[in-house]
């Protein structure tokens, strides 16, 4: 039934039912563009390869290390696993409304369905981008791969949860996506992506603490920088945040469903 949170019917009609949505946004979003979905990976690679090499021009000296490059791709990846994540899931219940008049389609597939697709398409990204700067540039890199997953994992999970969350207010709330784009703006530079959370002075540095993604950006770079351990970041605060937002939002979601999409 689709009033709960776990749908009466076998698994693998489920995981067909997902991969079935994942092919269809994958032709109704990027079929009708050149390169179809290759462009959803091109064009992040090639924004944040130019945003890099333009601020590398009034910032030679990173913060951490020896190449800007790095020190900026390393903040910039995770935020935009974690903004565009949230995004496309806060979207999933619009975008699959014809089809979830079907039985054989939850509002809990479409939700997964966006959010796998969008979480592979974002690994790719930083895959190209990470590799092309240790390829390219002298970076003197050390990499720990625990701590790389690890802040990809966070980035992730807060990007669903925040994103199941959002999904549940803008149906409710229809001018919510408004009040949280603007709540956004400031994000960007409010998450240490051009500086690190070190040189921030206090008292600020105690309230910039709070916001998640200086934790899974700090970890990242930790992934990166054998010199920096970024003790200030906690995972556990992080994955408390990630999973506290998808339960409520999944609660809420699996009672109001009905209701958001007969609007």
């Amino acid at each position: 039934m689709q009033g709960t949170l776990t749908p009466h019917r076998r698994p693998l009609a489920g995981l067909r039912t997902i991969g079935a949505l994942v092919l269809r946004e994958m032709a109704t979003s990027y079929g009708r563009s050149p390169g179809g979905y290759l462009w959803a990976v091109i064009e992040p690679v090639a924004g944040i390869a130019l945003l890099s090499f333009i601020f590398s021009m009034g910032f030679r000296a990173p913060a951490l290390g020896v190449s800007f490059p790095l020190f900026y791709a390393t903040g910039m990846l995770p935020f935009l696993l974690f903004t565009h994540l949230s995004s496309k899931v806060a979207q999933s219940l619009d975008f699959s409304r014809p089809l979830l008049a079907y039985p054989a389609v939850t509002w809990l597939d479409a939700i997964l369905a966006r959010f796998l697709l969008n979480l592979v398409t974002q690994l790719m990204v930083g895959l190209l981008v990470l590799g092309g700067i240790l390829a390219l540039f002298d970076t003197r890199a050390v990499l720990d791969l625990s701590a790389i997953l690890a802040a990809y994992g966070l980035a992730a999970l807060v990007g669903l949860g925040v994103g199941v969350m959002n999904c549940l207010l803008q149906g409710l709330f229809p001018v919510w996506i408004h009040a949280w784009s603007i709540l956004m703006r400031p994000m960007f530079l409010i998450s240490t992506i051009f500086f690190t959370f070190e040189s921030v002075p206090s008292p600020w540095r105690d309230v910039l603490w709070y916001n998640p993604a200086v934790h899974f950006i700090g970890i990242l770079r930790r992934g990166f920088y054998p010199g920096y351990d970024a003790a200030f970041a906690s995972p556990l605060y992080v994955t408390g945040i990630g999973l506290g937002l998808l339960a409520i939002g999944l609660l809420f979601l699996s009672r109001a469903h009905r209701h958001i999409l007969n609007r």
